[in-house]
């Protein structure tokens, strides 16, 4: 069986099983199942999804965003990656409509990003999102942070069998209800922990997602965990294993049901596979230039709207 089928399979029990899920904030529906797990072994090809086009730029970019430690937009806007907009925009546009700043369009707030630098350095900043908590997550001692994927890549090297090589983005501290109202972030933690571990002189990575959008996020995710796998293989001197991803909340919007039945209607092709440069050799060397694409063909994409829903929740907060 292609490995494709394990997610399209996946999709076609939530339209089938799945229960209606109404998020408290917005209103807005979803079809839900809980708790499933797909596995692909990277030996087989890099599964990036076939059944549709996926955004291969949006991936490899925004792998380099987290992996980087960055938390401005203005980097992914700048090469014109789009994927995150809609959440600063979001903060400032609340913002705007208590007078605190002048109303923009998402198109002008975004022009703005790229063209104004102090602009962007003080509205495109995501604090506490995932570049930041691999990278530079917060301690409660003034001006300490600890770089937990390095930490993880050093446990690995120095004790190839160590079963603690954990990057965890959930800090509940800033998340929903737990966090005071002025240090709650105002985005969704979804992929929020992921573990590594050599077995047979091959990296598994295992990402723990605890709500997943099929239709547009899924697809996304297992690409750039994949990708993730793959990298820090070879930083380690390994070969990449298998990626495991583990779904809690797995859903499909009711905006994107009909888009789906037509994914789940196209029948697989072969997995394309990813070169990479050998000068990558520490997560910092890692760009997205030294990554190459090879033999994708994917069937046509199919559109849907982002769906901004979960995560912090104004009237329970306040």
């Amino acid at each position: 069986m292609h490995p494709e089928h394990q997610y399209l399979n996946l999709c076609k029990e939530v339209l089938e099983h799945g229960m209606v899920n109404i998020d408290r904030g917005t209103g807005v529906k979803s079809l839900s199942v809980f708790g499933r797990q797909a596995r692909y072994n990277l030996a087989d090809g890099f599964p990036m999804l076939t059944t549709k086009k996926v955004f291969w730029r949006g991936v490899v970019h925004e792998l380099y965003w987290f992996m980087s430690g960055n938390s401005n937009i203005k980097y992914l806007v700048d090469n014109n990656v789009h994927i995150w907009d809609d959440y600063p925009y979001k903060i400032y546009k609340k913002k705007a409509d208590e007078k605190a700043f002048p109303q923009l369009t998402k198109e002008e707030f975004i022009k703005q990003i790229v063209e104004d630098a102090e602009f962007a350095k003080e509205h495109g900043e995501l604090p506490r999102i995932y570049g930041e908590l691999w990278r530079r997550w917060p301690t409660r001692t003034p001006g300490r942070t600890i770089d937990q994927l390095a930490w993880a890549v050093q446990e690995l090297r120095d004790d190839p069998y160590a079963r603690n090589a954990i990057v965890n983005s959930w800090n509940p501290e800033y998340l929903y209800t737990m966090a005071s109202h002025e240090d709650a972030s105002r985005f969704p933690i979804c992929h929020n922990m992921y573990q590594l571990s050599i077995k047979d002189g091959k990296l598994y990575l295992h990402l723990y997602q605890r709500s997943a959008d099929l239709f547009l996020g899924v697809p996304f995710n297992i690409a750039s965990y994949a990708l993730l796998n793959i990298v820090l293989a070879q930083i380690l001197g390994v070969q990449p294993g298998e990626f495991v991803h583990t779904y809690g909340d797995t859903h499909i919007y009711e905006n994107h049901v009909e888009q789906m039945k037509e994914q789940i209607s196209r029948e697989p092709k072969p997995f394309p596979t990813i070169k990479l440069d050998p000068s990558i050799k520490e997560i910092d060397d890692f760009k997205p230039e030294l990554v190459t694409l090879e033999n994708y063909d994917p069937h046509p994409p199919i559109k849907g709207e982002l769906t901004i829903a979960g995560g912090f929740y104004e009237k329970d907060s306040a």
